[in-house]
């Protein structure tokens, strides 16, 4: 019987995702719809077993897309992910605990090297799976439509701007009319890939405003802090004049920021983030198969939203148990398929992959095998 199933995990922001995966081989083609050259197709070959995941927040409305897209799969596999946050889950990925990590930052260059241990010789891969606006969200009656530029949000943040009538933003957002409401700043209190593309926004789009280093650890002073992306969300709500940052499919019910590129301000959609990624380039220094990408936080394309994440399911070349290497290769095609992405598209407002880093990823998990 096929079938998608929701369990509580052990943090309170945390979802069991428990699905069963389309009984497919990463490198066999075909898809949903004749005619079509997506690699998520039906195959020979059915997946069996437990495949274990474990990572980025940002991702739980996409994985619950994905669960749907897969509920006609292979009945005999169990995919679970825990979304218990980028650091976490990559955590649990080195040390062996889960066959994949989701994760809104590509592993470190020690991460790299600590991987090869536990691939069994092999290498961990980077896959970008899930492209989204990160939504600067706030929580302001009687303002609905709200600009500020690089500058002034980094101010925001460090705690330097603490009413929301000051200068700096009201010379943003004329004829808009600001109360005297006290600033309260949400941040993530987990180790983040959200906070490290946000604070990488910061660092590089603010002209000096945002003096702290890029990191998945908050690292200013003062604020509210917050576990999970959830707990992001629902902080900003339940106080009158907070902002914070947090995957835009899960702050849909809160005001958006929209930011300052060049000359006009661009607001947080899935378009706008396509272009900012489209301006993206790869990583230097990474392992063969790996697709890490480093985003353009100052874009040439007016329209581009520049606050965005890139989350990756990442893998490991060589798995000692065939099975685990079989089925981390067919979920991660199933991910990354056309069909998967309209999936999550469709439910979490997620910008499809193009067709020419698909081509990337699917010659990428070429690699994955046994070793």
């Amino acid at each position: 019987m096929k079938r998608s199933t929701l369990a509580a995990a052990a943090l309170p922001a945390a979802v069991v995702l428990t699905l069963g995966l389309s009984s497919c081989a990463a490198n066999e083609p075909g898809g949903s719809d004749a005619g079509s050259t997506d690699t998520a197709s039906s195959a020979a070959t059915e997946l069996t077993g437990t495949l274990n995941g474990a990572g980025a927040s940002s991702q739980q409305a996409a994985q619950q897309a994905w669960i749907a897209g897969a509920t006609d799969a292979s009945p005999d596999l169990q995919v679970n992910y825990d979304p218990q946050g980028s650091g976490a889950g990559r955590t649990q990925f080195l040390s062996g605990a889960v066959q994949f990590a989701g994760s809104d930052a590509y592993l470190k260059d020690d991460e790299l090297t600590q991987a090869q241990t536990r691939c069994e010789g092999g290498n961990a891969i980077d896959i970008p799976a899930y492209v989204s606006p990160i939504a600067i969200a706030y929580n302001l009656e009687g303002v609905d439509d709200l600009k500020l530029s690089p500058e002034t949000i980094a101010q925001i943040f460090d705690g330097k701007i603490t009413t929301w009538n000051d200068p700096a933003i009201a010379a943003d957002n004329a004829g808009v009319s600001l109360p005297a409401t006290a600033i309260n700043p949400v941040h993530r209190a987990d180790e983040s890939g959200t906070t490290a593309n946000f604070t990488d926004y910061l660092s590089k789009a603010s002209n000096g405003a945002w003096t702290y280093e890029p990191g998945q650890e908050w690292p200013a002073p003062g604020g509210e802090a917050a576990q999970g992306t959830s707990g992001v969300v629902a902080a900003i709500g339940a106080t009158a004049g907070s902002i914070g940052y947090a995957d835009e499919s899960q702050a849909q019910d809160l005001g958006h920021v929209q930011v300052k590129v060049g000359d006009g301000f661009v607001g947080p959609t899935a378009e706008a983030a396509a272009k900012a990624l489209d301006e993206a380039t790869p990583a230097s220094g990474r392992p063969a198969g790996d697709i890490a990408l480093d985003i353009n936080r100052t874009p040439s394309a007016s329209d581009a939203y520049p606050v965005i994440l890139v989350s990756y399911l990442i893998g490991c070349t060589s798995y000692a148990d065939a099975a685990d290497a079989a089925n981390v290769k067919g979920y991660f095609t199933y991910v990354t398929s056309e069909a998967g992405q309209e999936a999550a598209a469709s439910a979490a407002g997620s910008a499809p992959l193009s067709e020419s880093l698909r081509t990337q990823i699917t010659t990428s998990l070429e690699s994955i095998q046994t070793s």
